[in-house]
């Protein structure tokens, strides 16, 4: 077949076109790639060959007042993983490869299926990271891995910083611990833009504080080739150094912390808690919950039997009792009901009422008894404080009323939370009004008569924190306001509360210095030199069998008070027990050879 050398031409010139089209297309394709769009292949590129390896910051060292450390980061590893990526490979697959590196991983080093399937989880939350395997590597752990580093391509350790307690079981109730962010937990809007893997607060200072005490989390980079194995570990790119936060000063007394602890832990049967306050600024001192727990047990992730047994224990070594506890104040609520009878001028200290105690009286249909089966006879406000006589708090409930005992118990603040900054405090039970009741027993389940006495003595529908019992004696303390408690030196507010003159408050006072004397309830608990004010407890707990709750609040010196201390023993049986242990942490607060440093607004 032959064509015309005109079609021929024509052909040819369309060819040429082509091919000419097909070069120009190359070319632009080319420019483009090569030149115009060069930086972001060339971002591209890098990002497929480097993977990021978070380098997490030093949490700020929180002080005591006197600079001494209660929590500060220390040299640590980490140990992770960057998943080696195949084509096809979907990202269940990647998952089992996971696994089956890890469980390699177990036949080196101590790993076990939880802790395989906690690192698949942050995988899971966050592909794109490198797995945290271990966030707390001891150093023969590292040394081995370090050994074998060549049978798992993808294996990164790090030298990385880990929060350590130099006091630890001292300071659990109060610091608190950090462990890994939670699946639910970086879910949560509080802890936007947290990344899985990260360690943050889980209780106390730890968690109040989170926002300050995290610092910025830093970046390094390792090279891997298009498997995601890694070919280069050092000098890739400049890192990106953390930043460490800033330090937290707090007004706790480190040494006074270590006494009330050394209190309870002295006695492993106790069961309670305590804190120590500045009066006049709400500054807490110390603060304990017993039994408590060692918080660097919690770093890097507390073994399943360990938490095991914390979380079991009957005495709950895990609940802070000192905000979160709720017990009736019994006996120490005298005080706020006979400030409540004196505000309103149903009572003064020298006066009597018509029943004699003898043991007892008749409310109603009912007798109630006094602690004192033999009776303290006809005694005086001043006397029945000092004695704790309940028979004379029965009838001066009877004389204020169910109505102005309730109103008055909302406005000092029994049915509210002392703003601690600590998570988690739980609000006193106080009734707001008789509706209360009416909801509780229904409106024939119940008597006035009955409720008043009952709460006239702590008892009742009355159950309050031993946080809150201690702002309530700051307030008789000082000029009958409530102060807001702070671990923290914020900026010390003070809420009016007792509608008393400066001269009521000091009978008062003069009132619980006889209780802590030869003459009251608490006699034996006296400190040579020092004037103590202040008021046992013993709570029933209205179950068959069980042990009464002893309580103890006061301060001192009663002329110019510097401390409150609240302590609580549950079942401990006798007020007086839990006063001997209280007086002893004053003691010691105020006759150390140094003198107590005052907390102001900046915490010196």
């Amino acid at each position: 077949m032959s064509f015309h050398p005109n079609d021929i031409a024509r052909r040819s010139r369309v060819a040429g076109l082509l091919l000419l089209a097909t070069f120009v297309w190359l070319g632009s394709a080319f420019f483009r790639t090569q030149v115009s769009r060069h930086d972001a292949f060339a971002l591209q590129s890098r990002n497929n060959r480097l993977r990021e390896v978070p380098l997490p910051a030093p949490r700020g060292i929180i002080y005591d007042r006197h600079q001494r450390v209660i929590a500060e980061s220390v040299p640590g590893y980490t140990v992770l993983l960057t998943i080696e990526r195949s084509r096809g490979v979907t990202r269940a697959g990647l998952e089992d490869s996971l696994r089956a590196t890890l469980r390699r991983l177990g036949e080196i080093i101590p790993y076990d299926s939880t802790q395989i399937e906690g690192a698949v989880r942050r995988y899971q939350r966050d592909p794109a990271r490198p797995v945290v395997v271990m966030p707390d590597a001891d150093f023969a752990v590292v040394s081995v891995l370090e050994e074998r580093v060549g049978d798992f391509p993808g294996l990164v350790v790090q030298a990385a910083p880990k929060r350590y307690y130099p006091d630890g079981p001292v300071v659990g109730a109060l610091v608190g611990y950090t462990g890994e962010i939670s699946e639910s937990e970086l879910g949560s809007p509080e802890y936007q833009g947290y990344k899985a893997g990260q360690q943050i607060g889980k209780s106390g200072l730890e968690r109040e504080y989170e926002d300050v005490l995290r610092g910025r989390e830093g970046m390094s980079f390792i090279e891997v080739d298009a498997r995601g194995r890694v070919v280069r570990r050092e000098g890739v790119r400049p890192d990106l150094q953390p930043e460490a936060a800033p330090p937290l000063k707090t007004n706790i007394d480190l040494e006074l912390q270590r006494f009330m602890y050394a209190q309870f832990e002295g006695d492993t049967s106790l069961s309670g808690g305590a804190i120590a306050i500045d009066p006049r600024t709400g500054g807490v001192l110390a603060l304990h919950s017993n039994p408590t727990y060692d918080p660097n047990k919690f770093i890097g992730g507390i073994a399943n039997d360990e938490y095991a047994v914390l979380r079991d224990d009957p005495r709950r070594p895990l609940h802070n009792k000192v905000i979160q506890g709720r017990y009736p104040p019994a006996s120490t609520f005298k005080l706020v009901v006979s400030a409540i009878g004196m505000e309103r001028g149903v009572v003064d200290l020298d006066t009597h009422m018509p029943i004699p105690c003898t043991g007892g009286m008749w409310v109603g249909n009912r007798y109630f008894r006094c602690w004192d089966r033999r009776g303290h006879g006809n005694v005086t406000l001043r006397g029945a404080i000092a004695k704790s006589c309940d028979v004379y708090f029965y009838q001066l409930g009877a004389r204020l009323g169910i109505d102005a005992m309730l109103e008055s118990g909302v406005r000092v603040g029994m049915g509210e939370r002392t703003g601690i900054d600590l998570p988690n405090e739980q609000r006193p039970i106080w009734p707001a009004d008789l509706r209360y009741f009416n909801e509780k027993y229904g409106a024939r389940g119940w008597t006035r008569q009955s409720v008043v006495t009952n709460l006239s003595i702590g008892q009742g529908e009355n159950t309050q924190t031993v946080a809150n019992m201690a702002r309530m004696y700051a307030a008789l303390a000082t000029d009958g306001a409530t102060p807001k408690l702070e671990i923290v030196a914020r900026a010390p507010e003070r809420t009016p509360a007792f509608r008393l003159s400066p001269e009521q408050l000091q009978q008062l006072r003069l009132a619980m210095l006889d209780v802590v004397s030869s003459r009251g309830t608490a006699g034996l608990s006296a400190i040579r030199g020092i004037n103590v004010a202040g008021k046992t407890g013993t709570a029933q707990t209205g179950r068959a069998g069980e042990r009464d709750h002893a309580w103890f609040v006061g301060f001192a010196p009663a002329e110019d008070p510097q401390v409150v201390v609240a302590l609580f023993i549950e079942h401990g049986e006798h007020g007086s027990d839990a006063a001997r242990y209280a007086s002893r942490i004053i003691e010691a607060y105020l006759k150390r050879p140094t003198a107590p440093v005052p907390v102001t607004e900046e915490g010196n």
